[in-house]
């Protein structure tokens, strides 16, 4: 059997942590064990530790990390390898719901001791009716298709246990994770069908600061690990977004403002870190993101 560790990242998460909770908690598998579930609350000032604490006294296995101070998610996220047991790891943020078995789906692959990290589908539950919702939408497909090129992992991972930390300062988690994988000759591997719900901007502006916050942080990544994700090569996202065209060309309107509110991101991105020398690996909340509704 396998064992597992979750590590469940949060701040200020009282909306959705309870509904989280419940999904993980519950998940009961022959194959694999849920040994614990560690949530890192950094500095909420909600109701998001008193939620966890009530959920601690109906299971064992639950117990939270709390940080006086907001460090980035990085930092949480290596309070979580410090306390954390088991050789298999799984990193969720607490603004997103798996679906049923996504964990038996991601974590099934360590079997194969070649495999060093899994990652999951994002879908988001924002309507397409907006260009904001439209956006978000069309992103997340271009990372499903991107992924099944080469796999790009995101918002839920699983990975084993082959490094102590990531560098705190880093504001992109998940592509350092992949970083040390790499680096340790490991397979990535992506399980399109474990699908994980997650809630885009509902608004153009806090698009814009999300996608320009990750440009910094894929640059900064760039710079001092000298690693590179897919998502930072044109060719691929060139060929994509024809795709993408010729998939719905009634959009097109649509998909040719999401390429232009994307280069302008990304410029802004490249601005924050060549010229102001920001690194935001503790950034900007996009409050609209917060209000996750189960399906």
């Amino acid at each position: 059997m396998l064992k597992c560790s979750i590590g469940i990242i949060a701040y200020n998460e009282e909306k959705n942590i309870g509904p989280l909770l419940d999904r993980v908690l519950s998940e009961k598998y022959d194959e694999i064990s849920i040994d614990e579930v560690i949530v890192v609350s950094s500095a909420c000032t909600d109701d998001t530790n008193n939620i966890v604490s009530d959920y601690m006294k109906k299971d064992s296995r639950l117990s939270l990390i709390t940080e006086s101070k907001r460090n980035g998610k990085s930092s949480a996220i290596n309070l979580f390898l410090k306390n954390s047991t088991n050789e298999i790891l799984i990193i969720e943020s607490a603004d997103t719901i798996p679906y049923q078995d996504t964990i038996k789906k991601m974590v099934l692959p360590f079997k194969d001791p070649k495999v060093g990290m899994t990652g999951g589908r994002p879908v988001p539950v924002n309507s397409e009716k907006t260009f904001a919702g439209y956006a978000v939408n069309l992103l997340w497909r271009l990372h499903h298709k991107m992924a099944l090129i080469s796999p790009k992992l995101g918002e839920m991972i699983a990975f084993r246990r082959v490094f102590d930390s990531i560098p705190p300062e880093s504001a992109v988690d998940e592509a350092s994770i992949e970083a040390e994988i790499v680096k340790k000759g490991l397979i990535k591997k992506y399980i399109p069908n474990a699908k994980v719900m997650n809630k885009g901007p509902e608004d153009i502006k806090g698009f814009i600061t999300q996608r320009k916050r990750i440009e910094a942080g894929h640059l900064w990544l760039i710079k001092n690990n000298n690693y590179k994700v897919v998502s930072q090569e044109a060719n691929v996202l060139i060929s994509l977004f024809i795709s993408e065209i010729k998939a719905r060309p009634l959009k097109i309107h649509y998909t040719i403002g999401v390429i232009l509110v994307e280069i302008y991101s990304r410029l802004l991105g490249k601005y924050d870190f060549y010229i102001k020398k920001t690194n935001p690996f503790t950034w900007e909340i996009v409050q609209s993101t917060k209000n996750l509704k189960k399906k």
